[in-house]
């Protein structure tokens, strides 16, 4: 059960409001000011999808509170409720990167369906990767098909098969998501990678599309080291907890592309299609617990920047012949 959480600092609107959600499907808690939210939050964050806070509170105000909540969980929606229904604060919010807008004083039917529409919208952006969405939103026509360089990277868990055995599906879910997911593409995110698909346990990541830098290629490289090491991380936490490991393997690709948005009249996304990918996907099942293997041009693209081995040439499906690949140190 997912739990909603609403911040005021008047007792009598914590009550209407829990009054008029009582019937919904998820648990209503409260909060009297910003500081106690926050905390309710941090101690709860698996347990909370939504939260409701107040414009104008002493202390935090509802804007710097809902900030802060969704530096801890991004993946919370978060609305804005005030009783100064300008055009001012409307805009701040949605600055701010708040999810939804409510007004005082409020219909109790009016406000179940609002609020049940902003958390649907919301979590429709979850299924196509924030970048994409933000270029749709500003200027639908780059997201036209392209033929371009990109640079691909691949990630999987070792051992994922045989340990998915062992585990009941939520234990599973709860492993990908928070553990897998979710970190390595946080670090995806924050060097411009796109997160283009998850395959089962692997995760494609594509640097250079529909966003274009000039180093994506060595933001790709250092993705997967940040990647690698985070995966450390949180190994070491998982062996002491219950057991659970998370080991991976990586494959890194660069070279010419075709990426669109592809699919039928029901469902579409943008994606990249091409050899790169084919390469990218070939070298991250051949990559060991901890290693990144990278091609030939990849290697030619970093110039330098990143500590890279030479390894003996490999047999790709697809490709004639022998293609010279690297290993990138850590």
């Amino acid at each position: 059960m997912y739990g909603l959480l609403f911040i005021d600092d008047e007792e009598g609107v914590r009550r209407s409001i829990v009054r008029a959600l009582r019937k919904e499907p998820y648990q209503t808690h409260t909060a009297k000011n910003g500081e106690e939210g926050i905390a309710f939050v941090t101690k709860n964050v698996s347990k909370t999808a939504t939260v409701i806070s107040d414009y104008k509170m002493p202390g935090l105000d509802g804007l710097e509170t809902l900030s802060v909540i969704g530096s801890i969980n991004p993946e919370i929606t978060r609305i804005i409720l005030t009783g100064y229904a300008t055009m001012e604060a409307a805009i701040m919010a949605t600055n701010q990167g708040i999810d939804g807008f409510l007004t005082k004083p409020f219909d109790n039917v009016e406000l179940r369906a609002k609020i049940r529409e902003i958390s649907v919208r919301k979590h429709l952006k979850q299924f196509i990767p924030e970048q994409v969405y933000e270029e749709i939103k500003n200027s639908p026509g780059v997201l036209e098909p392209t033929f371009h360089e990109v640079t691909i990277l691949f990630s999987d868990i070792r051992g994922f098969t045989r340990m998915s055995q062992e585990l009941s599906p939520e234990t599973l879910a709860n492993f990908l998501n928070d553990h897998y997911f979710g970190p390595m593409g946080e670090i995806a995110y924050t060097f411009n990678g796109t997160v283009d698909k998850h395959i089962g346990d692997s995760i494609m990541v594509v640097f250079g599309a529909p966003v274009v830098h000039e180093d994506d290629t060595i933001r790709a490289v250092k993705s997967a080291k940040a990647m690698q090491k985070k995966a450390i991380e949180i190994n070491r936490e998982l062996i002491s907890k219950n057991g659970l490991r998370l080991k991976i393997g990586m494959g890194i690709a660069t070279g010419n592309v075709f990426s669109g948005i592809l699919g039928s009249l029901r469902k579409k996304e943008f994606t990249s299609i091409g050899m790169p990918v084919n390469i990218a996907a070939r070298l991250q099942s051949m990559a060991t617990e901890g290693e990144i293997l990278i091609c030939e041009r990849t290697f030619q693209k970093l110039a330098g920047a990143i500590d890279t081995e030479v390894l003996p040439p490999v047999n790709v499906k697809g490709i004639d012949g022998t293609i010279t690949i690297y290993r990138v140190n850590r």
